[in-house]
């Protein structure tokens, strides 16, 4: 395949495409964001443009996808760089015309028996030149290959401080109400919804969740929070807790994806196995505070969608240099 880079006023632009088969609809408007969020990351890097193709989960939108893709290679557009998130995403991916290709992998890709044997077959064929995961503990698991870490990171223009009052207001909830936020879908049972509820019913709290709620409404139901409790018994990253860490709001986590890391050394939070007796009274001195808030932004910080956009443009300028 030629060269493709191009030079525009003595600069070398790197082209991208980038697929993700997590595309929003009504039920489901928090679906990809993340993917979306990196995207921007990208798009505000120096010589870097990004392209983003997204179709909805299942196998006739992956067919579709990979027929809309071919038509791409037969037009004979073509990219420096294709890279799929989500390993069933790796099959349309490979109709996509690049001189490069990278795949990174989030979870349930590597952790569902008949996702990952198909992320595994992909891998097989060796089309790859960058293999990554969003965590280390997800490089372990990676099908037959090896990998680097490539997260897709926290958007910290949206995720703020916000006033508690002002953001209870907006979503309609007491003043003066005690809420825990479960930051997830409750139907995804790794992510253990009992537990939360469990823990609200001890505490005599409200519980919120997530699922079915458009992304620029989760800063605001952090922000009218006491705490935000994250029971998981698995994460492919971790990004909920980064987002409640931004929004300086207190976090309550288990120690699975990136949570001890992000969590070492700031007050107010605690990251360990679920124990009923252990994190009630951590929850319990948070709701009884009437704005509790942590120094979480800096630990967030080093984990932002800017910062891992950077991680990727470098992965992509290392393996188009091993290209030449």
């Amino acid at each position: 395949m030629p060269r493709i880079i191009s030079e525009r006023y003595g600069r070398v632009i790197v082209r991208a495409l980038v697929v993700s088969n997590m595309r929003p609809d009504a039920g489901h408007p928090e679906r990809g964001h993340f993917v979306r969020d990196q995207v921007r990351g990208l798009r505000g890097l120096p010589n870097t443009e990004v392209e983003l193709f997204e179709f909805p989960p299942g196998p006739p939108a992956l067919l579709a996808a990979a027929l809309s893709l071919l038509r791409r290679r037969l037009a004979r557009q073509a990219f420096d760089v294709v890279h799929a998130h989500f390993g069933l995403t790796a099959w349309p991916a490979l109709a996509a015309p690049a001189r490069i290709r990278a795949l990174t992998v989030h979870g349930t890709d590597v952790n569902h028996p008949r996702t990952r044997a198909l992320t595994a077959a992909a891998l097989r064929l060796g089309a790859f030149d960058i293999v990554a995961a969003v965590s280390p503990a997800l490089v372990e698991q990676l099908p037959g290959a090896s990998g680097m870490v490539l997260p897709c990171g926290v958007d910290l223009d949206r995720f703020v401080p916000i006033s508690r009052l002002d953001a209870r207001a907006q979503l309609g909830l007491e003043a003066a109400g005690r809420y825990l936020l479960f930051p997830a879908d409750p139907r995804r049972p790794e992510k253990r919804v009992e537990l939360a509820q469990s823990l609200a019913r001890q505490t005599q709290a409200h519980l919120l969740t997530l699922g079915g709620v458009a992304p620029e409404r989760v800063p605001l139901l952090i922000a009218a929070s006491n705490a935000v409790v994250v029971p998981s018994e698995r994460e492919g990253f971790g990004l909920a807790v980064l987002e409640a860490l931004a929004c300086d709001v207190p976090v309550l986590a288990t120690p699975v994806g990136v949570h001890a890391e992000a969590l070492a050394g700031v007050a107010g939070t605690l990251c360990a196995p679920f124990e009923l007796e252990r994190w009630t009274p951590v929850a319990e001195a948070h709701l009884a505070e009437s704005d509790p808030r942590i120094a979480g932004r800096a630990a967030a910080e080093p984990f932002s969608a800017v910062v891992m956009a950077e991680r990727v443009r470098d992965a992509w300028e290392r393996a188009l240099g091993e290209s030449e």
